[in-house]
């Protein structure tokens, strides 16, 4: 029974893998080293601001038999043409800032240096795992992935906690500026950016086409359970900062690849060398089940866009597939030196579109369009427009705080 009901999930463990990555990895594991306990409650609460948006995706694409970005065009072809440009203007940028740190992760347990080379080579191997271009080879691929991931992730927790069981759970408020920042950039990026809630539709569209038995009923649990991956990983990572590196006095990296292999040398280095191979397949299982969705979803999207707005070029996902390889090869081997501001342009504008994709995602599932059996019960409605409200303030209060 279990394992029918694994093989049934689908876009919710696409959409866990999308979403664990340096959010969990490298913003969880440095919440927990920096705070403990003491940021749990910040984990909790944005997963349940977020969640309502998240959901929408695949409920508005089971209920109408579109996707989001048809949605989009919708409430007016500029809403699309603006999601479009967006897209092309971070979607290298993301692909540079996942592929990089996995590649910090290969080098490590490889015991070599990090360099732009590996990088590419990373990117070259997802390319070539995603070149066949079928959903089901990439919904095979990414059961297995989240699996190690889970598996080990809570194997290294088990361990953590029998080290140290007596951390404080006092939850806690940042003091200063520094603090804030951090805090805002945990939140704003966990479980991840909402512009997954697009893909997830997409994906959800495509498992209807290879099994036709889906339902809204079983996407919405195919959705859950993935969701709820994410919220307890995230935790798990924040659990794993606190156990091995709060008040550890280790001087991590602030760069994310750096950081993922100093992770994993500390790890083990507090753990014992036998926990090397579970800590490793944890982390290059986060970020490479990271690097492998967003490299198949940014060109699905633009593909899938590309049609809507009748654009000349760039309506096979394929070629989307192949410009962004070749963009995100080019930063790592011309443009790495600003790779940070590019991380900073990409970061201001998911945290600042936020608002944007709630509002619009709300606006669908509750439109005409969506027939009213399948609209959000009240409650949920109620959880997204205080979900808005919040993300609005939150976009303000980061970019404030920023300049």
């Amino acid at each position: 029974m279990v394992i029918q009901t694994f093989k049934k999930l689908g876009p919710g463990l696409l959409f866990a893998g999308a979403a664990i990555g340096v959010s969990h990895l490298v913003q969880s594991t440095r919440a927990g080293a920096d705070f403990g306990f003491g940021l749990l409650w910040a984990l909790v609460l944005i997963n349940l601001i977020k969640y309502p948006f998240f959901q929408f995706g695949p409920r508005y694409a089971l209920a109408t038999g579109e996707s989001l970005l048809e949605g989009y065009k919708r409430l007016g072809k500029g809403v699309l043409v603006a999601y479009y440009i967006l897209n092309i203007g971070t979607m290298f940028t993301i692909q540079a800032a996942v592929t990089s740190v996995t590649a910090g992760i290969v080098a490590r347990l490889l015991n070599i240096s990090s360099s732009s080379w590996i990088s590419v080579l990373v990117a070259v191997l997802c390319f070539a795992v995603l070149w066949r271009g079928k959903y089901s080879w990439l919904d095979k691929v990414m059961k297995i992935v989240v699996l190690l991931l889970s598996v080990s992730t809570v194997l290294a927790v088990g361990f953590a906690f029998v080290q140290k069981p007596d951390l404080s759970w006092t939850q806690v408020l940042p003091v200063d500026k520094t603090e804030w920042i951090f805090l805002i950039a945990f939140m704003g990026w966990m479980p991840g950016p909402m512009d997954i809630s697009v893909w997830h539709s997409l994906w959800a569209i495509e498992k209807k086409k290879i099994d036709p038995k889906t339902s809204i009923k079983s996407s919405l649990f195919d959705f859950n359970t993935g969701y709820l991956v994410t919220l307890l990983l995230g935790i798990c990572f924040i659990v794993l900062g606190a156990t091995v590196l709060h008040q550890s006095g280790a001087a991590l990296s602030p760069n994310g690849a750096t950081f993922a292999g100093e992770l994993i040398g500390l790890y083990t280095s507090l753990m014992g060398s036998g926990w090397f191979v579970v800590i490793g397949i944890a982390a290059l299982a986060t970020m490479l089940s990271t690097t492998i969705t967003t490299l198949d979803a940014s060109p699905r999207v633009m593909a899938h866009t590309s049609k809507l707005l009748d654009v000349n070029f760039g309506t096979k996902q394929h070629t989307w597939l192949i410009v962004l390889t070749l963009g995100t090869c080019f930063i790592f081997l011309v443009l790495a030196a600003e790779m940070g501001l590019f991380v900073k342009i990409a970061t201001i504008l998911s945290f600042v579109t936020a608002p944007f994709y709630a509002a619009a995602n709300l606006r669908l599932v509750t439109g005409k369009h969506m027939p009213k059996v399948h609209r959000p019960k009240l409650w949920l409605q109620v959880l997204s427009g205080l979900g808005i409200l919040f993300l609005i303030g939150f976009s303000g209060l980061y970019v404030s705080i920023l300049f």
